[in-house]
């Protein structure tokens, strides 16, 4: 029997990213405000449908850079740039009222991104604490807005992705995604800190980090950037488990 592709309902496929990086000292996501319906005027995670000619990860990188300016790129072994992975598919039948929409999140890791800069069919873009878009703050961000619930199922997406980063720390190299090419112990221990939201001991994150062969390379290099002494530069190196794990603690 011939293949009748009108025998099946029409469905779209979009990405939506979940894009996460360490400001002021707080875990924050990149949101944008919806300039067309649906939801139109809410903030949203930024992404978009997929066209018929690219792969879900040139989407991905598509949707970014056409919504805030943003160029993430995808990590391999001769350069560096943003992590970029694929984190859950989301397909319930009533999560987009315009049509059947299957949405495949992603999930954008970076250093310290700069203010993003709306484009597209985005009306506003900007950075804002985790905890103030999954609802465990006072609800405003930096500049006094309250935070709106998020459009679509983005709150749902959002939490997974921050749960995602914050189990992905405990044994792999990941954190060392929101730090720059050289970095501190100091500095990556406070990356520890914002995504778990918790207050570490220094000397037992330094002897953890540094206690795995390949964890962390010193580049030879120190730097006074966080003030006081000198303080000892790394890179990331070749391995990609901390073994042991460093569990994150009961909060």
């Amino acid at each position: 029997m011939p293949y009748d592709p009108s025998a099946f309902p029409p469905f779209a496929v979009t990405v939506d990213l979940v894009v996460l990086t360490v400001r002021k000292d707080a875990l924050c996501a990149l949101v944008v405000r919806r300039g067309e319906p649906p939801y139109q005027g809410m903030w949203a995670l930024p992404g978009g449908f997929v066209r018929d000619d690219e792969d879900l990860e040139a989407a991905a990188a598509r949707e970014l850079t056409e919504e805030t300016g943003l160029h993430p790129q995808v990590p391999d072994e001769q350069s560096a740039g943003a992590h970029l992975e694929q984190l859950a598919t989301y397909g319930a039948p009533d999560r987009d009222p315009r049509m059947r929409v299957v949405s495949v999140a992603h999930l954008v890791l970076a250093p310290d991104l700069p203010s993003p800069i709306a484009g597209g069919d985005a009306r506003g873009a900007r950075w804002a604490p985790t905890e103030t878009l999954l609802g465990g703050a006072d609800g405003a961000g930096w500049d006094g807005e309250r935070q709106a619930p998020l459009a679509f199922d983005h709150e749902r997406i959002l939490r997974d992705g921050v749960e995602r980063a914050r189990s992905k720390i405990e044994y792999s190299s990941l954190a060392t995604a929101f730090c720059p090419s050289e970095f501190t112990v100091g500095e990556l221990r406070r990356v520890y800190e914002a995504v778990w939201g918790v207050v570490l001991d220094p000397r037992n994150f330094h002897r953890k980090v540094t206690g795995t062969p390949g964890f962390l390379v010193p580049t030879g290099g120190t730097t006074t950037r966080q003030g006081g002494r000198p303080a000892q530069l790394f890179r990331a190196g070749g391995a990609t488990l901390l073994n042991p794990p460093m569990l994150r603690p009961e909060v």
